[in-house]
């Protein structure tokens, strides 16, 4: 398995990840993915210190987001998202591509990650759990997909 940073020529594999989660409807908050072309123009456009890694078994089977805050104040914080294809799942895809994501984080001078898990997303809250990261709160009832309401469960990691 390699992982790397993430080209727009990958573009085409990251939107079809995320439209395969979106379709599944359980594993993110995300009900439409991005087009190739918005994917693309996203990744063109990301700051030296944002980042999407992928992880390649001879075609992109993973990525795992990192962009900075919205304001200064919050400039060390990284707000990170896991995407795995269903075949890449519990195999160990997601911490490969953590210890890559937590290498760049601290060479970008961040100190700290936050994330945002749905509540019925045990598996991803679980997986969270043993890279360390501590649950700190929770949006009752903030996600609704098709009539469903679930939280949104907050997790945070320090890097120092």
């Amino acid at each position: 398995m390699i992982i790397r940073k993430a080209t727009p020529e990958d573009a085409a594999a990251i939107a079809s990840i995320m439209s395969g989660i979106a379709a599944e409807r359980v594993h993110s908050a995300i009900t439409t993915a991005w087009s190739e072309a918005e994917q693309r123009a996203y990744i063109a456009g990301l700051s030296e210190r944002e980042a999407i890694h992928v992880a390649i078994e001879e075609e992109i089977i993973g990525l795992q987001t990192l962009e900075k805050g919205p304001f200064e104040s919050m400039a060390h914080v990284a707000q990170i998202g896991t995407f795995l294809a269903p075949t890449a799942r519990g195999r160990g895809v997601g911490k490969r591509l953590f210890e890559q994501t937590s290498a760049f984080a601290r060479a970008n001078g961040y100190a700290k990650f936050a994330i945002q898990v749905r509540g019925s997303n045990t598996h991803a809250r679980t997986f969270y759990r043993s890279l360390g990261f501590k649950e700190c709160g929770r949006w009752k009832a903030h996600v609704r997909i098709d009539g469903v309401s679930d939280d949104e469960v907050l997790m945070e990691l320090s890097l120092e």
